[in-house]
């Protein structure tokens, strides 16, 4: 028998007389040790259906018209909450796709990872210590051993991924639900995780429901795929083959999708529209019983920087190494030293009521899509949020004509500005962040990992969607990003941090084709050891 069997599964998401069938009679099965890749485009039911294996989705709002899911020959479908208990956390672990959202904020790292060892386990807190200081190792966190005390927040995107990931690992389980664990991560670490979890699954006899949007893990990680679409399995195969010779036109489509092109021209000469000198962000770390400041994290350490109108500059560097610390600093959402220069003007001395005014003019699109759009508001609410603070005489039909442009803008139907964030997939959340930045039609827009959360296909034509609004508006992008695809797609010069410093920087070019910092060499290789296995299998 498989060691999970699921049989006609559907999900419907009932709001009133509305129904929104979300995954259409399903079936598949994953074998003890087993990879099974699940893939496909945003909304189209992967996540779905990693949640209904454990029960986790919300009733009585989401449905199961039909349907079986037996773990070891075990009925989850309907199963009371003692015995879902016994499995969750336990037999079967879940990675989510968005960390920030699935820690608990008032929690430190050290409790939260041992909260499952407390519950199943029955472990004393020394030992479950040592097991936690053990697990934070095997995923590449040997720093964070030191710093147990440390809440999410305090933390970057990847280190907080591979906390979600050292939480699912804790009791060993029979079957791992990974959905994106790779997204918030930057190459380097997504193919020490990769490795890891294939060392891990090896040495466990771990089974992997594998949830990507990125197939050249799938082709390096997964025994069998299934391509979904709309809420259906269009396409279930061995992976090889699915890549020799894929049946289905949507699979045809997914595996030909990828950013391709070049960066629009711009006026090299032009004045910046943004510039900075010797910026540092230093953050005091306090020890002992009266908390004295006893040394420093230099976050973003001396860096120099200019952003032409029309021009991209990426930034990489791996999780950790100062990059969203220094876009929260340009724009003044963090104290910095150095000096900050938007349009001409000295930001240093301006008050936040001065600054205010600028604002609308520099936009930000966040890393997680989820933290930072509001539940309480509606889609049409978040985009006309801006609107509202920078243009208050326009009336209520000016503003829903410019979200209903904005949402058409970045792939999205207007109908849907009624619905609320936790009602779209991680992708269509994305975009609409990204709609909320520019329907002000700013002039600098930093880019915090705007592609990380999208699928192959929407990640080219969000790329493209970002060219046209750069060349319309000539707009000035700082591109942050672990993806050196879609660096490479859309700058012109790249800058490569590392511990707060600017270790390499120049024209893109010049960076992806002879780079001189051996760490510039290593994210490369990592990231064409990536490429090499989505070309060789």
């Amino acid at each position: 028998m498989p060691l999970l069997d699921v049989k006609n599964l559907s999900v419907d998401f009932v709001n009133g007389s509305q129904v929104t069938h979300a995954v259409k009679n399903i079936s598949f099965s994953i074998e003890k040790g087993e990879t099974l890749a699940v893939v496909g485009e945003s909304g189209s039911g992967k996540s779905v259906t990693a949640l209904s294996v454990l029960q986790l989705l919300a009733y009585p709002v989401a449905k199961h018209p039909s349907g079986s899911i037996r773990f070891r020959e075990q009925e989850l479908m309907g199963a009371g909450d003692a015995v879902l208990r016994t499995i969750r956390g336990n037999k079967i672990a879940m990675i989510f796709q968005e960390p920030m959202t699935s820690l608990n904020p008032l929690h430190t790292i050290e409790k939260q990872i041992a909260e499952a060892l407390f519950l199943h386990k029955k472990m004393q807190p020394d030992a479950a210590r040592k097991r936690v200081i053990e697990l934070l190792e095997l995923v590449g966190l040997t720093k964070l051993t030191q710093r147990l005390g440390a809440y999410p927040h305090e933390l970057s995107g990847g280190q907080r991924q591979r906390v979600m990931i050292a939480m699912a690992l804790a009791n060993e389980p029979d079957l791992l639900i990974a959905d994106e664990p790779t997204t918030a991560v930057d190459v380097t670490v997504q193919a020490q995780i990769l490795k890891l979890l294939l060392e891990l699954q090896q040495k466990m006899g771990m089974a992997i429901m594998l949830i990507t949007h990125d197939l050249s893990i799938v082709r390096k990680m997964a025994n069998r795929v299934a391509v979904m679409y709309h809420g259906d399995i269009v396409e279930l195969s061995e992976t090889k083959s699915l890549f020799a010779n894929p049946q289905h036109d949507y699979t045809k489509m997914l595996l030909a999708a990828q950013p391709h092109g070049n960066p629009l021209p711009f006026d090299a000469n032009a004045a910046p529209i943004l510039k900075a000198d010797d910026l540092k962000v230093h953050f005091p770390i306090k020890t002992g019983i009266f908390r004295r400041t006893t040394d420093y994290v230099r976050a973003v350490d001396g860096i120099n920087v200019a952003i032409r109108p029309g021009q991209t500059v990426g930034v990489v560097g791996e999780s950790g190494s100062g990059k969203t610390t220094l876009g929260l600093a340009l724009l003044r959402l963090l104290q910095s030293q150095g000096l900050v220069q938007f349009n001409g003007k000295s930001l240093n001395d301006m008050s936040d009521k001065e600054i205010r005014p600028l604002r609308r003019d520099m936009q930000i699109v966040f890393q997680d899509p989820y933290g930072s759009l509001s539940p309480r508001l509606s889609v049409a609410q978040i985009i006309e949020e801006g609107l509202l603070v920078h243009f208050p005489q326009m009336n209520a039909a000016e503003r829903d004509a410019k979200v209903v442009a904005g949402l058409r803008e970045v792939g999205l139907a207007p109908e849907t500005r009624h619905r609320y964030p936790h009602e779209f997939s991680g992708g269509q959340r994305q975009r609409i962040a990204i709609a909320r930045a520019m329907v002000l039609n700013p002039k600098f827009v930093i880019l915090d990992e705007p592609t990380s959360a999208l699928d192959m296909s929407v990640q080219a034509q969000i790329v493209d969607l970002l060219r046209k609004l750069q060349r319309d508006h000539n707009l000035a992008y700082m591109f942050i990003s672990h993806d050196l695809r879609v660096v490479k797609a859309m700058s012109h010069d790249v800058m490569v941090m590392r511990n707060g410093k600017v270790v390499e920087s120049g024209p893109a070019a010049q960076v992806f084709e002879h780079p001189r910092e051996d760490y510039t060499k290593a994210l490369l290789a990592a990231a064409l050891n990536i490429e090499v296995a989505h070309h060789a299998a």
